[in-house]
């Protein structure tokens, strides 16, 4: 017998426990969730209220006792045409106008597609992490 096998009493009630703080945290999550939710809600209807007394009075600020009131023009920049884009950015050499970020699982797919290519400058973090399934059936 290994000492895998061994400890299975031990293992056992780890993943009895690991599971049972899983399904907890699912329920906490689950009720933050839908009061978080709520109250965003809440919040963006207050907004809209706060936005239109904005608009009729023509103030970009409005102080309360409560606080100030600031509307501001939030932009969100996309585009539906990305090989254009990238043309864009590769003719102006404007690359800061993307985000430094790897896509994980594409740049995962690239490297077990082409093991022979590695990118200068690529950092690889590895960690072991552990995976508990339920049972499919009782023993």
């Amino acid at each position: 017998m290994s000492d895998v096998e061994g400890s299975t009493p031990t293992i056992d009630k780890l993943a009895a426990a690991y599971l049972k703080i899983r399904d907890r945290r699912s329920e906490v999550y689950r009720a933050y969730k839908s009061e978080d939710t709520e109250l965003e809600e809440q919040m963006n209807l207050l907004a809209r209220e706060m936005l239109d007394i904005c608009k009729e009075t023509n103030a970009e600020t409005i102080r309360t006792k409560a606080g100030t009131v600031i509307r501001s023009i939030k932009a969100r920049y996309t585009t539906a045409d990305w090989d254009s884009m990238y043309r864009f950015i590769k003719e102006h050499d404007a690359f800061g106008l993307l985000e430094q970020r790897l896509h994980q699982s594409h740049m995962k797919q690239f490297l077990e597609e082409n093991p022979e290519l590695l990118p200068v400058g690529l950092n690889v973090d590895r960690e072991y992490t552990v995976v508990v399934r339920r049972p499919t059936s009782k023993d």
